[in-house]
């Protein structure tokens, strides 16, 4: 079943316009990678998705329902949650209420405090501490773990990688199979080519705000996605 299915998507920054005629579409249940270089329109996609951006389409339908104009707060409410590039956890706040604050949405769900503490052991370690007083990766976590408390059925991930060691971002990465098995539809947003494939079912290449290439890593040669990453054959 389709769980998020888009038309003819554009996206603009006042005039700016950064995303154009995107046709998408993500299947309860799939693990889907965003990828592409610097500026190529990947985190607006994210934010066209969640509210933060003005759009325009012909459809953008989530679970059935219209998408487009919703406010951010609703869109969390119908069951989309965000980890932002960079993590952006608030410094007044401790670990732990970092983490509650993702629940405010009220939204039942698997997914709580306990919850999460089990599959990052080390937060719990570290509840009381300022959240941004932690590691980037256990930050990272911090951010993951704060979006599951929103119980979302689709998790978008943005740049999960972003100035982690590589060690750190495979703990990260080894997460989300967990995360889908509980029922998690997963976008992720990735330069890291290699890492992005290695978990999706299927990948769009964005390039200057538009698709350049769609399928499955087991379907798309190398040669293939490094022309429509890059724009020339590598």
């Amino acid at each position: 079943m389709s769980l998020l299915s888009i038309r003819n998507l554009s996206a603009f920054y006042g005039d700016y316009q950064a995303l154009f005629g995107i046709d998408f579409t993500l299947m309860q249940g799939e693990t889907v990678a965003i990828i592409g270089a610097n500026a190529a329109g990947k985190s607006t996609f994210l934010r066209a998705i969640t509210g933060l951006v003005n759009t325009r389409s012909d459809k953008f339908n989530y679970q059935g329902n219209p998408l487009d104009g919703s406010a951010a707060s609703k869109i969390v409410e119908m069951g989309i949650a965000m980890v932002p590039e960079g993590r952006r956890l608030f410094p007044s706040l401790s670990v732990e209420d970092n983490l509650k604050i993702g629940a405010y949405s009220g939204r039942a769900g698997k997914w709580t405090l306990q919850r999460v503490y089990e599959m990052f052991p080390k937060l719990r370690e570290r509840s009381d501490v300022s959240g941004t007083s932690l590691s980037g990766g256990e930050q990272q976590m911090v951010a993951i773990g704060r979006a599951l408390m929103a119980n979302p059925d689709l998790l978008l991930c943005d740049e999960l990688s972003l100035g982690l060691a590589p060690i750190i971002i495979k703990d990260i990465y080894d997460a989300l199979p967990a995360i889908k098995a509980e029922g998690v539809s997963l976008l992720v947003v990735e330069q890291d080519i290699n890492q992005a494939l290695a978990i999706a079912d299927r990948f769009y290449c964005f390039q200057e705000g538009r698709i350049t290439l769609s399928g499955s890593p087991e379907d798309s040669s190398k040669a293939n996605i490094a022309t429509a990453y890059f724009g020339r054959s590598q």
